[in-house]
Parts: structure tokens; sequence; C-alpha cells
């Protein structure tokens, strides 16, 4: 499989969810970016909906989460993974920035797993970008408006997102510019009536520090996007396992799925950056719940990168 990454360079400000609406992150899931892409692709017809599903399932098309870069700095999840680092007794200070470290620059991830990482020199993620409170106003089935905030996220320039993507043939990947572009002009994260989330779409060559530890087998490997192992995969998986579970759910956003907003069924799944001694296909899984018209996906595959030290 060849591999690229998308560099997201955005226009103005993005909403990616936590439950309030008051906050806001500023990464989004493969299985974000999947269903934005199955929207994309009904809206352009030509069977896309049909073709992107069945390269998906067939292992012909991956994606990981969407990771923060800046400037040419391009940054992958902590793995979840015990690590030994020198001085690690009695120093809680270290211990705290250890313990809040989310990302961590691709170049240093041999010395973070050999223990040798200085966290307490690492680049802040503050210098990504800043959070901003929008007040927005509900009219809906109420006689006056009533206002409320909005968490959103703003991008320093030269800072931004990427995510990584895997394509068997040349076929894949023109299907997967082709929706990322039309994803690009319609905006992912926040209200894309009003503009946000646009993005400008570069595929670029992966970087080597990343690319050299994608193909390559080992001992331990870290999944670079949320994603649960089919049930016949599940006891093999969780052998030697460290991970967390995150649940995942949210509404269909579709208009032909129901007369109203229906939720999809939740899904726990295992978050980016676990580690497994065994890696596993996953699957896309069919969310819907009854009364809608047709099948409601979640994207829960995973990208796997080695971590062996």
């Amino acid at each position: 499989m060849e591999y690229y990454i998308y560099r997201l360079e955005f226009q103005g400000a993005v909403r990616f969810g936590r439950r309030a609406l008051e906050d806001a992150e500023y990464t989004f899931g493969a299985d974000t970016l999947f269903s934005a892409l199955c929207q994309e692709a009904v809206k352009q017809g030509d069977g896309l909906l049909e073709k992107l599903c069945r390269f998906t399932a067939e292992d012909e098309l991956l994606y990981s989460d969407a990771f923060p870069y800046m400037g040419d700095a391009f940054y992958l999840p902590k793995p979840i993974r015990r690590i030994e680092t020198a001085g690690e007794q009695g120093d809680s200070v270290r211990k705290k920035a250890y313990k809040k470290l989310r990302y961590l620059p691709a170049d240093d991830l041999d010395r973070y797993l050999r223990g040798e990482y200085d966290v307490l020199s690492a680049r802040s993620m503050d210098e990504l970008g800043h959070f901003d409170m929008r007040v927005s106003a509900s009219i809906r089935g109420e006689e006056e408006a009533k206002p409320y905030r909005v968490g959103v996220f703003y991008y320093q320039p030269g800072n931004g997102l990427y995510v990584i993507a895997g394509f068997r043939d040349r076929e894949v990947m023109e299907l997967s510019d082709r929706l990322m572009q039309s994803l690009a002009a319609a905006g992912i994260g926040g209200r894309r009536s009003a503009g946000m989330g646009r993005f400008r779409c570069v595929r670029e060559k992966l970087p080597d520090s990343i690319a050299r530890r994608l193909n390559r087998d080992g001992e331990a490997y870290m999944t670079l996007s949320v994603s649960l192992p089919r049930e016949d995969e599940m006891q093999a998986a969780l052998l030697g396992a460290e991970y967390l579970l995150h649940k995942r759910s949210g509404f269909v956003a579709s208009e032909s799925y129901a007369e109203e907003w229906m939720r999809k069924k939740d899904l726990y799944v295992m978050a980016t950056g676990s580690c497994f001694r065994i890696r596993y296909r996953g699957d896309v899984y069919d969310v819907s719940d009854r009364g809608g018209r047709h099948p409601v996906y979640r994207y829960a595959k995973p990208m796997f990168m080695e971590v062996g030290v």
C-alpha cells in the first residue's frame, strides 16, 4: 500500500465536537472524516458512495485520524503504552508533563519509545492556534431568540491538520482526491452554511519519519485511527494490548434517513494511540437504528504504525 498525507489548511474557524457546545477540539477522528466523505459521495452520485465503501471494506483505502502540524513539523499521537523514562522516579513535574502530553513530533518518536524524549522542553500545542467563543441565537419554536455560546478553534498561519491516507492503486487514490477536494469546498467541522471548516487540501509525500514505520513488522503496533476489531478478531487483538475505549455517537446527518433527526447507535472503539501485539482488520460498521431508510456507516478500520523499540 502507498501512503501519502493530505495537508488541510483551514481558512477560518472550525468546531470539532465535544459534548458541550462551549467546548471544542482541534482534531477529529477518521470516522468523522469518512462520514463527511460519504456525504460528498452521495451528493456527487455516479456510484461514488458504493466505490468508497467497497474500497474501504476491502482494505484498498485507509485513513488516519487528523493530526496537528506546525510548519514543517508533523505530530503523532502519544502511544498508549508504558515507557520507562530517565529521571521518572520522584519527578512530579515530569510525570505531569508526560500525562498531559497528547501529541509529539514524528521525528521524536524514536526518542520517546526509548524513554529519552525531553517532554519539559517540548513545543506546546498552545502554539497550534487558539480557542474562541461565538454567540449564536436559537429561534426554533421560540417567540424570542435565545442566545447560546459555541466554542470554536482558529489555527495559527502555517499550522493545521493532516490526514494519512493509504491507497492500493491509482483508481483508489483518484477517488479519494476527488472526494477530499469536494469536502474542502464544503467544509468539515462546525456550521458549514456559515462558512466554517473550509480548507485548502494538498496531497503530499509522506514524511520519512512516518513512512518507514507504516509498512514495517515489529513486536508492537500503534493505531493511527479510531478502530474496532471484528468479533472474530477481538480475542487475539486484546492479547498484550494497551488501549483506551472511546464512545462514538451522534446524529445522522442525512435528510433522507428519517422525517426527524435521529441518533446513531453508540459504538465503543479503540482510541487512537492504542497499542497491540497483533494487527487486525476492523470494519466499517452499520450504526443505523430502527426507523431509518438506509444504512449509516461508522468507520473503524485501523491504520497501524510499528512502535517497537
